[in-house]
């Protein structure tokens, strides 16, 4: 068969799953479908359901004309309850639908829209989260454009309701004050409710300042657990020996840099609660959720190297205990009651994510073939790699050779993409998508090296703590032993490199420039140019500050962050440099790229800066991850041609 060129509309105009859901009975998966890039004002997406033995195909429940999310299984594993805009463009319900007949019900109709929600064990109740719905002095105020927002003054934090699904009645439980609700968790045998909340909405603090609490939901009456680690999520209930424990991923404690951890805490039926248990503490691998099991321990999903395991929580440990392996890159975790059967979405080198299913100890098979237009493309040879930095440290990371060439056919102009975070990482998986990707450019002729330095994902702890106060020194010697290994196996022309990024891989791109002339392009993504400024503008200011080293309002300096800023260097910049970025960006506020642009205007570097309005840290609107795709290209090939 006749082989395909790769475009860029064959990038954004696939589609991709999510938020999966495995039914309570383990036969069903339910899944959410959804554009690449969004081609209206408002996004859109579709519900499927899929049988977990492979039987049949797939069925759509939804038909796409709305942004439908979130979908949970009923305990009957009958219904499932998902969050969609129909009625309302970008306000979500809670709506219902029929696993037999598909029919989908409206369940609520909240003023100011429901942010989350989760079927409880009673067939007639369902969670449901969300801010008060607008007083008339709200509506007035809106109204008459009388709206200053005063920080700290008329917060809407999310609050948790109880939903009566027959008489559609909503109650508030007097609980948890303004804390804002992120998370609910019900337990298998009684029914309480273990709940995650920030003592805000705004993710700096309430990021940081998380709590966790139980409530009953059939008495009303509350405990509070006392504080969680800093980015707590993922909240589980197992029983062990001692009782009931509740579980979570969180930052590791005490700081705000380094690796995920499973933390661990027992709820006593009176006296004071356990302490936090590090459940991963010197594990080289990395949690990224778990998954409760009704009827035993819970399972994780973690990161582990360049691939993905499934791990299970050992009581006797405590620790966790592999179950099975996935090649690549697995995301989404579900599993049943008994957690026997799981489901996730997974990628591997030259496969795009679909839905796979099957038991726990493996292997997964796939139900879903969403992109069989890719099947006829001629991809680069991805290869993984392992070398040393300059210090001794194991690394990894992933060579993609032009597609159609070999080792001996280079040197080839070599473009290095760095990942975001720093606490992210280059898997094995098929490396496509809107921005700057491995296989955009090895389809054009380019060998792109993937490195995964230290700060980042999938070695443990102490691996990504390394950063900490010190971005841009060790994580950019990683990279360029990488650069250096592929220039001395003769695959790297030392006089066509490039390099680039988004996010934090857009900081590495910008720092590159300014610590050597041996790039001849580079591509800043979304990057910081100064972390002072970021620790005070963006909304996770206080890892930034953690990353960056320092904050601007501790004394007159000089600080350590002015160190670690690329715009510190920009006098030293002689690189051509493409600056995109979103101009609503609220992650890395446009800021940073305006700070660079400018720092690059005065010292007359060549550049070009190109902001993408109404977006955010992520590029969403089709078109402009057609520009992002297409002005990538051709820079690197203006440049490195």
């Amino acid at each position: 068969m006749a082989r395909v060129q790769l475009t860029a509309q064959l990038v954004v105009d696939g589609r991709v799953p999510q938020a999966l859901a495995l039914s309570p009975d383990g036969k069903w998966v339910a899944y959410v479908v959804a554009p690449v890039g969004r081609a209206g004002v408002h996004p859109v997406s579709e519900l499927w359901v899929a049988a977990v033995d492979g039987t049949g195909l797939p069925r759509r429940l939804t038909a796409g004309e709305a942004y439908d999310s979130a979908p949970r299984w009923a305990a009957d594993s009958l219904l499932i309850y998902f969050l969609s805009d129909r009625a309302e463009r970008g306000t979500a319900q809670l709506h219902r639908v029929g696993l037999v007949d598909g029919v989908v019900e409206a369940v609520t109709c909240w003023a100011g829209g429901v942010s989350g929600h989760l079927p409880l064990a009673d067939p007639d109740l369902v969670v449901v989260i969300a801010a008060d719905e607008p007083s008339a002095e709200d509506e007035r105020r809106g109204r008459e454009r009388d709206d200053a927002r005063v920080w700290g003054e008329r917060v809407l934090p999310d609050r948790l309701r109880l939903l009566d699904v027959r008489s559609r009645e909503i109650r508030t439980p007097d609980a948890f004050g303004d804390r804002h609700v992120v998370e609910v968790a019900q337990r298998p045998v009684d029914g309480v409710l273990a709940v995650l909340t920030w003592s805000t909405p705004d993710v700096d603090p309430g990021l940081v300042e998380p709590g966790l609490h139980l409530l009953d939901p059939d008495s009303g009456v509350t405990w509070d657990l006392g504080p969680a680690a800093a980015d707590a999520s993922s909240l589980v209930w197992w029983s062990a020996d001692d009782g009931w424990h509740l579980a979570y991923v969180a930052k590791t404690p005490p700081a705000m840099v380094g690796g995920h951890a499973v933390l661990d805490v027992a709820v006593p039926v009176n006296g004071p609660v356990g302490e936090h248990r590090n459940l991963t503490a010197g594990t080289t691998v990395c949690p990224s959720n778990l998954v409760q099991v009704d009827t035993g321990p819970p399972l994780a999903l973690v990161a582990d190297g360049l691939d993905t395991a499934i791990h299970r929580l050992d009581p006797a440990g405590p620790a966790l205990v592999e179950l099975s392996r996935v090649d690549g890159l697995a995301t989404s975790l579900t599993t049943n009651r008994h957690g026997d059967a799981v489901a996730a979405v997974v990628s591997t080198s030259y496969e795009p994510g679909n839905v796979h299913a099957g038991p726990t100890s493996g292997p997964l098979t796939s139900l879903t073939d969403l992109r069989p237009e890719l099947r006829n493309i001629r991809w680069g040879v991805q290869e993984r790699l392992s070398y040393e930095a300059s210090d001794g440290l194991t690394l990894d990371g992933l060579l993609i050779l032009p597609a159609g060439r070999s080792h001996k056919d280079g040197p080839f102009p070599l473009v290095t993409l760095v990942h975001g975070g720093p606490y992210e990482r280059h898997a094995d998986r098929l490396m496509l998508g809107w921005h700057p990707c491995g296989q955009w450019l090895a389809t054009a002729g380019y060998a792109v090296f993937l490195p995964n330095p230290r700060g980042g994902q999938g070695h443990g702890h102490d691996f990504a703590v390394r950063v900490a106060g010190a971005v841009g020194l060790d994580e950019w010697t990683d990279i360029c032993a990488g650069i250096d290994l592929l220039i001395a196996d003769g695959v790297a022309d030392p006089d066509r490199l490039g390099i680039g990024g988004w996010s934090h891989g857009g900081f590495l791109a910008a720092w590159a420039v300014g610590q050597t002339n041996r790039f001849k392009a580079a591509v800043m993504g979304a990057g910081i140019s100064d972390w002072g400024m970021l620790a005070a503008t963006g909304e996770q200011g206080p890892f930034e500050s953690a990353l960056g080293g320092s904050s601007g309002w501790e004394g007159t300096g000089p600080h350590r962050h002015d160190r670690l800023s690329p715009t510190s260097y920009a006098s030293k910049v002689h690189t051509p440099v493409l600056i995109l970025h979103g101009e609503n960006d609220t992650n890395v506020p446009v800021s940073q790229a305006e700070s660079f642009h400018r720092a690059l205007r005065r010292f007359g570097v060549e550049h070009k800066y190109v902001v993408y309005p109404r977006e955010n840290h992520s590029i969403r609107e089709r078109n402009h991850q057609l520009d992002v795709l297409r002005r990538t290209r051709a820079w690197f090939d203006r440049w490195l041609g």
